[in-house]
């Protein structure tokens, strides 16, 4: 059987944006061979054209895909703190304790100072930066605020 070419005038099966339908409507204008504008013929609004939507190809029942396992998204574990606390132990070995500077954000710190920080406890300056310390802990490294 041949199918004929749609003009404008002809009919066609569209979904109608005021009556949210498929329901028959009449071709106002095309481009290109194209159906883009349809007038429905049951409540006249104008409007561009939604060709019925192809239904969906059912799954065979009984038949599942394979679902591939996943695994959990985790956090990259941290080095543990043992090496942190090595480090740690190396750095503070030929420091003297008792001449630990009190730990401010105003204060002024030079690589391989020891500091008394009132929450990590006593660390050892390793690195300066523009406005930031970095201090080995026993905890672990820490960034802290300095005017350095």
């Amino acid at each position: 059987m041949e199918r004929r070419t749609l003009t404008a005038g002809d009919m066609v099966d569209s979904q109608c944006t005021r009556c949210k339908a498929l329901l028959n409507h009449t071709i106002v204008a095309m481009v290109g061979g194209q159906v883009v504008r349809v007038k429905c013929n049951t409540c006249g609004s104008e409007h561009n054209h939604r060709p019925a939507k192809e239904p969906k190809a059912a799954a065979v029942k009984g038949v599942k895909a394979e679902k591939v396992a996943k695994t959990p998204r985790t956090r990259a574990a941290k080095a543990p703190a043992v090496s942190d606390e090595a480090i740690w132990e190396a750095m503070i070995e030929p420091l003297d304790p008792d001449l630990a500077v009190t730990y401010s954000m105003d204060g002024k710190f030079k690589p391989n100072t020891l500091i008394a920080h009132p929450v990590f406890g006593t660390g050892v300056v390793a690195a300066c930066q523009s406005g930031k310390v970095e201090v080995v802990f026993k905890s672990g490294r820490k960034l802290l605020r300095s005017a350095c």
